[in-house]
């Protein structure tokens, strides 16, 4: 399955590359529904390195539903002014580990209309067992998603994405 975006961000391409590949940014975007608190020993890091990235997943920034990755890499050989951070990271357990394949790239680039603002653009494919039956709940969540960063964009600079609180975990059930 399938689900995209293409939107005009209201903010240069350095802050929109800056927010993207920061943890603090990935929280504001799927708030208020989700949030993520980190496993690893020191916490979020500032900007996302390479590699793996394990997190609780928090249904409405409270319940534990279970473990996700950020898996990061950084593609290369793109056109000149093109930046793309790729994820094929996804739940491990709890209910949205129905999901068993997960790739998500995020690109950005000038505004080709030459507005000055970020061409953001999103894909993000997915598989598993009742991917058809998750593709418009899916598809919901990118939309929500996309409203919000219209919203955040123009808060964000290249030294520094606007950063949610720390997430404190107080589950519900186990992950």
């Amino acid at each position: 399955m399938i689900v995209m975006l293409k939107v005009v961000l209201d903010c240069d391409p350095d802050a929109a590359w800056h927010a993207l590949r920061s943890p603090g940014a990935l929280r504001e975007v799927v708030s208020p529904w989700l949030d993520f608190a980190s496993l690893e020993p020191t916490g979020f890091p500032a900007q996302w390195p390479e590699g793996e990235h394990l997190m609780t997943t928090l249904a409405l920034r409270t319940i534990a539903v279970g473990t996700s990755a950020v898996d990061v890499s950084y593609p290369g050989g793109l056109p000149d002014g093109v930046r793309m951070l790729r994820d094929t990271g996804g739940m491990r357990t709890g209910p949205g580990a129905i999901i068993r394949s997960w790739d998500h790239r995020m690109a950005v680039s000038p505004d080709p209309a030459g507005s000055g603002g970020t061409l953001y653009r999103d894909r993000l494919r997915f598989g598993g067992p009742l991917a058809a039956a998750s593709w418009y709940p899916v598809w919901l969540f990118w939309q929500w998603r996309a409203a919000r960063l219209r919203q955040l964009a123009p808060t964000w600079s290249d030294d520094g994405a606007a950063t949610a609180p720390p997430a404190t975990v107080r589950p519900a059930f186990g992950p």
